[in-house]
C-alpha cells in the first residue's frame, strides 16, 4: 500500500491574504487542528485552530499574524513511521506534503495514516507481543533476533519502546507456537522479560517455589 495514494487536497489551502474570519470559517467546518499556508506553491507554516480562534478582529488579514504560523512538513517519500512521529512532535492532525522541488502537493490526515498503520501485517498478523529490558551497552538486535529465530519464531518487527537509566526497553512482535522457549533463551541471555504471559512456565515455577517456601515457614 502507498502512502503517497492517501494525500488529500480535500480543503484548499490558506494564504496570507486571507481573513481570520476564512480561517476561523475552515476551523469550524472541518476537525483540524492546524491548516497550511501557501504563497506560489511554497508552503510558508500552518496555523493552529486554538491560536486563530483567540482573534477578535476577524477581518484582519492573516499576514498580520504569521508569527503564529508553525514550521512543521512532510515530504512525499515519508513513511508511516516518520508521518506518525510528526503528527506526535507537533500535537497535529495534518500534516502538509512536499514534493522534491519542496513545493506544496497536500496534507496527509492522522485518521488516514493510522488506518495505514493499523492494517500492516505487523499489526493485524496473529501474534505474541514480548517485550525485554538489558542494558543498552550489553543487547545487539542482532542479538535479539538470533534469539527469536534460532528457537523456530518469525520476528515480524521490533523497536526500542523505553529508555530508563542506562537500560533499553525493546518491544517485539513475534510469530511462534514456542513463546516459553523464546522468553527462557532471553533469560539465559540476562534479558529481562517485562511483559506477562499467560502459561509463563518460568513464573509459574516461581510462583510454585514461593507457594512451597510459605507453606514450609508456616509449619
Amino acid at each position: 500500500m502507498n502512502i503517497n495514494d492517501y494525500i488529500l487536497e480535500e480543503i484548499k489551502a490558506l494564504k496570507l491574504k486571507d481573513t481570520v474570519k476564512d480561517a476561523q470559517s475552515l476551523f469550524k467546518n472541518y476537525p483540524i487542528t492546524h491548516f497550511p499556508v501557501i504563497e506560489n506553491d511554497k508552503l510558508l507554516g500552518s496555523f493552529a485552530e486554538d491560536d486563530l480562534q483567540t482573534i477578535e478582529n476577524k477581518e484582519d488579514e492573516l499576514v498580520s499574524y504569521a508569527h503564529l504560523l508553525n514550521s512543521f512538513f512532510a515530504d512525499e517519500k515519508a513513511t508511516v513511521l516518520e508521518l506518525l512521529k510528526i503528527f506526535a512532535d507537533n500535537d497535529t492532525n495534518v500534516i502538509p506534503v512536499l514534493n522534491k522541488e519542496r513545493n506544496y502537493i497536500g496534507y496527509y490526515d492522522l485518521r488516514d495514516v493510522l488506518d495505514v498503520f493499523s492494517t500492516s501485517p505487523f499489526m493485524i498478523e496473529e501474534s505474541e507481543t514480548l517485550i525485554i529490558e538489558k542494558l543498552e551497552e550489553d543487547y545487539s538486535m542482532s542479538e535479539v533476533t538470533q534469539i527469536v529465530e534460532s528457537n523456530g519464531g518469525k520476528l515480524l518487527g521490533l523497536y526500542i519502546s523505553e529508555r530508563n537509566e542506562g537500560a533499553a526497553q525493546i518491544t517485539l512482535k513475534i510469530v511462534s507456537e514456542e513463546i516459553n522457549e523464546i522468553m527462557h533463551t532471553f533469560r539465559r541471555y540476562d534479558y529481562k522479560v517485562i511483559s506477562t504471559h499467560e502459561n509463563d512456565i518460568y513464573l509459574e515455577d516461581l510462583k510454585n517455589r514461593s507457594e512451597y517456601l510459605q507453606k514450609y515457614l508456616e509449619m
